[in-house]
């Protein structure tokens, strides 16, 4: 850990403005997410960006300035999304844009990012496309996508050597890249596997008996889960009550993110392999650091969208530090090959498809006092888990670079 990300920990406790109403001189960094419908995970992302932009302040900002933030609610909409992006410049006259949770809203601020020629760091949408098929100059990700993701879950997937998959996932971008992905990895390295049903529920609408039900009448021998969040809840609970999960392997993104698995309690689905963040069994120093900084701050346990937020601020202030401002080709030119401490450890940004290396813990659900942990876990390094140089160029449209 660099002595910068240290100093920065060890100062976690003082609490300052996030935008100093006396700082007339500041780099304002305009974010636009989910909040309204997807407080969950963006609670504690914005505890974490925050947390990050008092301690940058406190150690004398970025170049001598102070770092502003400023916040809009995209309505999980990408048309108000855009709208938001656009007010952020015109109005509020905002040097970088960052934020989103929602795939699909990603993929909006993506294309509105290359038109208007500003540089946007996608915080946390996870589809493949906003770093390759649509990926653009002005746009790099800290957050790793849905290839990622579910790179980090097949070899328990093959381990399991099952050959009826069922699928389960949310209907919007985010779901159907993951399933994508999931399909053509695991073909890849058993040919002849069968998927034999898949529901695509509607996002935040799941009918989980219906959904439980025509996964069940197909009779996997594994399962293959990408729901989050409420849908999650209803699904594992109807599932659970029909003995639908009774000796079923099931590889799921996301449950392990104390988002999701925190609201499961004794429901937890033990013996899953899942991603996630087992924040109370993780033994760094950078992670320690940051989660007592973290405490002492909010008094509450910090979740995955803690460390997205934080990182996001981490990473938006080393790109500027490096560029020697906020002009935005020089931020373009600074975020290639981009390295920071993180309390992940260190991550890079490939200058390839400005995707960065930050990873995901990967383990197996259990049950402990009534609540839902990670156990047999390990950190998966994300660039042990993404494309090759080669399979990027495919993927991505040409771009002028």
């Amino acid at each position: 850990m660099t002595r910068s990300l240290t100093a920065l920990l060890a100062i976690a406790t003082l609490s300052f403005a996030i935008a100093p109403a006396w700082a007339a001189d500041t780099i304002k960094i305009g974010e636009l997410n989910s909040y309204k419908t997807q407080p969950a995970f963006l609670g504690p992302y914005k505890k974490g960006m925050e947390l990050a932009l008092e301690q940058i302040n406190a150690a004398g900002g970025v170049n001598g300035k102070q770092l502003e933030l400023i916040t809009r609610d995209d309505n999980s909409n990408p048309g108000d999304a855009v709208r938001a992006a656009q007010e952020l410049l015109t109005r509020d006259k905002v040097d970088v844009l960052t934020g989103a949770f929602l795939s699909n809203i990603g993929l909006a601020i993506t294309d509105f990012a290359k038109h208007k020629k500003v540089f946007y760091l996608a915080s946390e949408p996870l589809t493949d496309k906003i770093v390759w098929a649509d990926g653009n100059r002005y746009t790099f990700r800290l957050r790793n996508s849905t290839y990622m993701q579910v790179a980090m879950l097949i070899p328990a997937a093959i381990a399991m050597n099952k050959k009826r998959w069922a699928i389960v996932y949310p209907n919007y971008e985010y779901g159907q890249s993951a399933v994508a992905t999931f399909k053509a990895l695991l073909q890849a390295a058993q040919p002849n596997v069968e998927f034999v049903a898949e529901q695509a529920t509607p996002l935040g609408k799941i009918d989980a008996s219906n959904v439980v039900q025509a996964l069940a009448d197909a009779k996997p021998e594994a399962l293959f889960n990408v729901l989050f969040a409420s849908d999650l809840s209803k699904f594992v609970r109807a599932g659970t009550q029909r003995n639908f999960f009774e000796a079923l392997p099931v590889v799921s993104m996301l449950t392990g993110e104390p988002e999701y698995l925190d609201p499961l309690g004794s429901e937890t689905p033990v013996g899953w392999v899942v991603t996630g963040y087992p924040w109370y069994a993780i033994d760094t120093p950078e992670h320690t650091q940051f989660l007592q900084a973290y405490q002492a701050r909010f008094d509450d346990h910090p979740r995955l969208g803690s460390v997205v937020g934080y990182n996001t601020i981490l990473s938006l202030a080393a790109g500027i530090k490096k560029a020697g401002s906020t002009d935005t080709e020089a931020l373009i030119s600074a975020f290639k090959g981009l390295e920071l401490d993180t309390p992940f450890g260190p991550i890079i940004y490939r200058s390839i498809d400005h995707q960065s290396t930050m990873g995901a813990y990967v383990g197996v659900l259990a049950l402990q006092d009534g609540q839902g942990i990670m156990t047999d876990f390990k950190y998966v390094d994300g660039a042990q888990v993404q494309p090759s140089d080669e399979q990027v160029k495919q993927w991505r449209r040409a771009q002028a670079d």
